[in-house]
């Protein structure tokens, strides 16, 4: 997760310089073109290049790993349900021990029937 965002923190900054050069371009490609204007231009246009590609890459990455992150969300949903199906069988089916078991795996502790709900100090 803290690699995804470093990667998306980067690709706005990348975004940034991308949009930076492409300006600057545009601007020097607008302008008169003499012999001083024609080496800038090219010398903007390999900067602007370098930076597209820069940019490329990392919208690449950072697709790739919010696929990934996607992925991994469908799974832990996956593995929630199951949980949650195995605890509503077990309690239909009057097992209480394989619902303490589930129930553990979801880190719940059950309170007896008639139970007081703890304070708010015996939550923490």
């Amino acid at each position: 997760m803290e690699d995804t965002l470093m990667t998306v923190k980067q690709y706005e900054a990348a975004r940034l310089e991308y949009d930076a050069y492409r300006t600057d371009l545009e601007e020097l490609s607008l302008g008169p073109r003499d012999a001083g204007t024609r080496g800038r231009l090219e010398s903007a246009q390999a900067t602007f290049q370098t930076h597209r590609d820069k940019y490329e890459k990392l919208r690449g990455d950072v697709a790739i790993k919010l696929k990934f992150l996607e992925e991994n969300k469908i799974k832990v949903m996956h593995k929630q349900l199951l949980l949650f199906h195995n605890a509503v069988s077990a309690y239909f089916a009057g097992n209480q021990k394989q619902l303490e078991q589930t129930l553990q795996q979801f880190n719940i502790k059950l309170r007896p029937p008639g139970a007081e709900k703890p304070s708010w100090l015996e939550e923490q």
